[in-house]
């Protein structure tokens, strides 16, 4: 589009077919000719708010940066929206370095990549922010740490190498008392325990296996099965803080040690649905509690006040005149003498005269 950030795609084929792959938080597309060419690869980050999807070509999005049109009829697009352009695309099918194992499809490279980097400093942080660590938990954003620290009640403020420390040893003691445990064993307890790893794992794969009663493609605006899913995130009830990186951080309990000073944890509400037969609830404002005759005055018309404006002119002008004529009747001197001696008492006792 015209207004997009991304890179020109420079690929044309009379028609091709794409293909996706994910790691982690980036996804790769292939477009590949069905007829003589070269594939070309791009690699997608999606930011805070980047998806795909697909519509009419007639109809398209806000926000739609990058389009792939079909030769139907008629034609749709498949788009690449991101209204807060945090997202971006890039040529070539590398992924970007610095990332670490995907915590879906290569889990254990991923433990191990953790687990053997525990003296990094990274994990002298808070374990809420150690997990938004791509370099170690590629694939965790903010609302899948809310799930994982509240299904294990850690706070999130705790520091991460005291928590994955922890789970080292457990791990270490478990091999020493059964060594002898098969894959299925394994399995059973890692179901019935799981650990913070494991669940890193095992959340994700809940929000993908549950993919068409979350995400209804033809209600991409319905999220009530996504937040019925949430237990944590968003919730009423749970409290949240912002961690030093800015992003709230949602959560139940003590938010922990290390927690941002300056801060009090915030709990949201529940909002309430409308009763549409309830009456009007009475709004209470400043001025009605210090005059409360006129608060319990009904609220007038535009009307009404026009013609209450207009009587109420008529004796305020009266009122001027009357006094206007008073100012110029002639008056006696005895009340001039009094109100002169009255004022000069006043003025001498402001100025110190202790006789007045």
């Amino acid at each position: 589009s015209e207004v997009g950030r991304g890179p020109e795609v420079p690929f044309s084929s009379e028609a091709y077919r794409i293909s996706a792959t994910s790691r982690g938080k980036e996804l790769r597309l292939t477009l590949a000719p069905l007829g003589p060419g070269r594939p070309q690869d791009l690699v997608f980050r999606f930011g805070m708010s980047g998806s795909f999807r697909l519509c009419p070509a007639a109809r398209l999005p806000r926000h739609a940066h990058l389009r792939f049109l079909s030769r139907e009829s008629p034609p749709r697009a498949l788009c690449f929206v991101d209204a807060r352009r945090f997202g971006s695309w890039r040529l070539g099918d590398a992924w970007q370095p610095g990332r670490g194992p995907c915590v879906l499809s290569e889990y254990r490279a991923f433990r191990e990549n953790v687990l053997k980097n525990l003296d990094d400093k990274a994990f002298d942080k808070p374990i809420c922010e150690a997990l938004l660590n791509q370099k170690f938990f590629n694939g965790i954003g903010n609302y899948l740490r809310a799930e994982i620290l509240y299904r294990l009640k850690i706070p999130p403020f705790e520091k991460a190498r005291t928590v994955l420390e922890a789970l080292k040893d457990q791990e270490q003691a478990r091999r020493k008392k059964n060594p002898s445990l098969t894959l299925s064993k394994k399995l059973k307890l890692m179901r019935e325990n799981p650990d913070l790893l494991e669940l890193c794992h095992t959340v994700p794969m809940e929000v993908i296996a549950a993919e068409k009663q979350l995400f209804d493609p033809d209600h991409s605006d319905n999220y009530a099965a996504f937040k019925n899913w949430l237990q944590c995130y968003l919730v009423p009830g749970m409290s949240s803080l912002r961690d030093r990186n800015g992003r709230t951080v949602w959560f139940q309990g003590e938010p922990g040690p290390m927690a941002p000073k300056g801060q009090t944890p915030r709990k949201k509400r529940a909002q309430l649905k409308a009763d549409p037969e309830a009456q009007t609830p009475k709004v209470t404002t400043r001025a009605s509690k210090r005059h409360p005759r006129a608060a319990a005055k009904p609220l007038k018309s535009a009307k009404e006040k026009e013609e209450e404006e207009e009587v109420a002119d008529g004796p305020r002008k009266g009122r001027a005149c009357r006094r206007r004529k008073a100012t110029a009747a002639p008056a006696s001197s005895k009340p001039e003498v009094l109100a002169k001696a009255k004022r000069s008492r006043r003025t001498s006792a402001r100025r110190g005269g202790g006789e007045a």
